[in-house]
């Protein structure tokens, strides 16, 4: 515990050293001590006032809780489904919320993250529904028919989106910035109205960490234990399209988070899904805002979509993980 615990504080003070970069970074570049003092004080005409309240803080806010949204449900999906390569987009949740979106922005002109975000939401749940529907046939679902049906799915749902927006040029244009995930262009209110959703499926996550640790040991085991399989599954569907649903909404696909940081969190803290996903829940905005103040700095003024540089980023640290040891069964 105490080891555990260490982690976690080391996590969460290495998420205050990048927030505060991710304030200074930019652009326009504010030392630290200036960024304090913007904090402090009120100066609605001051050029670094303006750009730290309406543009950085709105944006490290929002890589904060999507990171964790995204390391708490890849944490999920790889216990749900017991596959240790399983990221957010496996029960066909991203793919639910990315046609969705394009649904939306080809027959009703979507342009911003208010509309996108209950499109998003919307086609993520209906996605995942299909999923436990298919996954359940005519009896329990299990982790096998889960992550086959979400592959179906994903499947289906790539091939409209594709062929949508081959047919309509100008909703390719809207959708594709949107699709690469990135934090440009956010403002306190699209903060305000992602959160409670996130809120919402990381408290639900968090109280489902004891009846994922028994469904670890198989289904016959973990209801001898007292858990409910098939009850713990719907409810982690539930928490993982909240959390994946709405940060998704927010910034677009962002790949290899939710994928990497579980791996990593698992090798520092055991098998403990409570762990698991409080460190993820550290771990990962450590790596989206790296991510994301990186990608300010290497096209300066310019930026880097920080989606792509997860995937650069994320992609080396995944196969790092997977070469150093053996990934374990979940």
């Amino acid at each position: 515990a105490a080891r555990r615990t260490a982690w976690l504080l080391g996590a969460l003070a290495l998420l205050a050293v990048l927030a505060v970069l991710s304030l200074g970074v930019g652009a326009r570049s504010i030392a630290p001590g200036q960024v304090l003092h913007v904090l402090l004080h009120r100066d609605p005409t001051g050029e670094d006032w303006i750009a730290v309240h309406h543009s950085r803080i709105p944006r490290t806010l929002l890589g904060i809780t999507v990171g964790a949204a995204l390391g708490i449900s890849g944490a999920m999906m790889q216990a749900l489904t017991r596959n240790p390569l399983a990221d957010p987009g496996l029960l066909g949740i991203n793919g639910g919320a990315a046609a969705a979106v394009a649904a939306g922005t080809a027959l009703f002109d979507l342009r911003t993250f208010h509309a996108f975000v209950w499109f998003a939401l919307l086609g993520a749940a209906v996605a995942a529904s299909v999923v436990q529907l298919l996954g359940g046939g005519r009896g329990a679902a299990t982790p096998a028919r889960l992550a086959l049906a979400g592959t179906a799915v994903t499947a289906v749902l790539t091939a409209f989106v594709n062929a949508l927006i081959l047919l309509d040029p100008q909703t390719l244009n809207r959708f594709r910035y949107w699709q690469i995930g990135t934090f440009a262009g956010v403002d306190s209110a699209a903060v305000g109205q992602v959160l409670p959703f996130l809120l919402t499926g990381a408290v639900l996550a968090l109280l489902l960490g004891r009846p994922l640790n028994a469904l670890a040991l198989g289904d016959d085991t973990g209801h001898a234990l007292g858990a409910h399989p098939a009850r713990t599954r719907a409810l982690s569907l539930l928490a993982v399209t909240l959390l994946c649903g709405a940060a998704t909404a927010a910034v677009g696909p962002i790949a290899f988070v939710g994928l990497a940081v579980p791996h990593l969190a698992r090798h520092l803290c055991g098998p403990d899904q409570r762990w698991i996903m409080l460190l993820s829940a550290a771990l990962a905005p450590v790596l989206l805002l790296a991510a994301d103040i990186l990608g300010r700095l290497l096209l300066r003024p310019a930026e880097l979509q920080v989606g792509v540089v997860t995937a650069f980023l994320g992609a080396p640290l995944f196969i790092a993980l997977v070469r150093g040891r053996r990934i374990a069964h979940l």
